[in-house]
């Protein structure tokens, strides 16, 4: 290898430019269709899900009532929005008004009273679902004690 070959392997550049353009047309691609993707696949209104996220405590009464207090989170505007609280298990209990109206903010409670007279093992939930109905969640979840 003389002098002359071993100049011209360091300043040769012509594959230099084909590569680089390869490589950005792939990373281009790839970009345009995640983006694409996200939008056809509705993973872009996702991203506009303003779920609440808050925390409730419940206490039972030993007859037919449960008091359900928010500990804390977001505030609900349960005008706008629904918050349901229902019940579900084997003692067959049902609550007579199950829905929440007004602001529900820190400190707010209100009592649900069951159909039944017995909670034991119910699974009380309090559910919020969107003002125009395109979203919903679970907010909180419990187990009634049981009273056998």
């Amino acid at each position: 290898m003389n002098l002359e070959t071993l100049k011209t392997l360091f300043t040769e550049d012509r594959a230099v430019s084909p590569v680089i353009g390869v490589i950005l047309m792939v990373a281009i691609t790839v970009i345009l269709a995640a983006v694409i993707g996200t939008f056809v696949l509705g993973m872009g209104d996702d991203l506009q899900n303003n779920q609440p996220t808050a925390s409730f405590n419940m206490d039972f009464n030993d007859s037919d009532g449960v008091t359900i207090s928010h500990a804390g989170g977001d505030t609900i505007d349960a005008d706008s929005d629904t918050v349901t609280v229902s019940a579900a298990g084997g003692g067959g209990a049902t609550i007579s008004d199950g829905s929440w109206t007004g602001t529900i903010t820190a400190g707010t409670s209100e009592t649900f009273v069951t159909t039944s007279q017995d909670w034991s093992e119910e699974t009380v939930s309090v559910n919020w679902e969107s003002a125009n109905g395109d979203s919903s969640a679970q907010l909180a979840s419990r187990t009634a004690p049981n009273n056998a």
